[in-house]
């Protein structure tokens, strides 16, 4: 289990992580003016209900969005409470033990640069360096330890590229999707951790 320290800071980059993709910063938008369900922001963004869904699951799970039942809709609103602390607050760590190396992988970063627009791949890297890079941040886009069907990963790949079934082959290569009898999962970080100690 984790510390409160540990559980706190996962929180607080649950919170970042739902900010950082375009097509969840447009549902933000599109809430703040008004509450929206699930159809309406996928005819309005363009995007397949499934993808919808996992933004706003994740946007809720931050803290972003709220939802209530009409009728026959699940209807999202803007937290507001939940945009009134500053960056600032939002990345001051005061708990002891947690200050570590924070330095810029600028390799990584200038990968995701020329690779990434808007959220989406320009094109697949060849090079398994850059494809790696690529599928590392791909893969962050899944929830560790929930089971996900085919579908829904490409569903969720499909945001990035229309070639689901190289990024889907790609992340089971890499070992950061396990794939057993068609379902699909993303191993826990102190699971994978202790593999990785491990050598195996």
């Amino acid at each position: 289990m984790n510390s409160p320290a540990e559980a706190d800071l996962e929180k607080r980059a649950g919170f970042f992580k739902a900010l950082g993709h375009p097509a969840r910063l447009l549902i933000l938008n599109l809430a703040q003016s008004k509450p929206r369900h699930g159809e309406e922001l996928a005819a309005i963004l363009m995007l397949n209900p499934a993808t919808i869904s996992h933004h706003l699951a994740l946007l809720t799970q931050a803290g972003l969005l709220q939802s209530h039942k009409d009728q026959y809709y699940q209807v999202f609103s803007l937290n507001s409470q939940a945009l009134a602390k500053t960056i600032a607050e939002m990345i001051s760590l005061p708990q002891p033990g947690l200050a570590g190396n924070v330095e810029e992988d600028a390799y990584r970063q200038k990968v995701l640069d020329t690779f990434l627009r808007r959220g989406r791949l320009v094109s697949i890297p060849a090079q398994l360096k850059k494809r790696q890079v690529i599928l590392e941040r791909i893969v962050e886009e899944f929830e560790p330890g929930r089971e996900y069907s085919e579908r829904e990963v490409n569903g969720i790949l499909l945001d990035f590229h229309e070639d689901v079934a190289a990024l889907r082959r790609g992340l089971v290569e890499l070992g950061l999707l396990e794939r057993q009898q068609g379902v699909y999962q993303r191993e826990v970080p102190i699971q994978a951790e202790k593999r990785k100690r491990a050598g195996t």
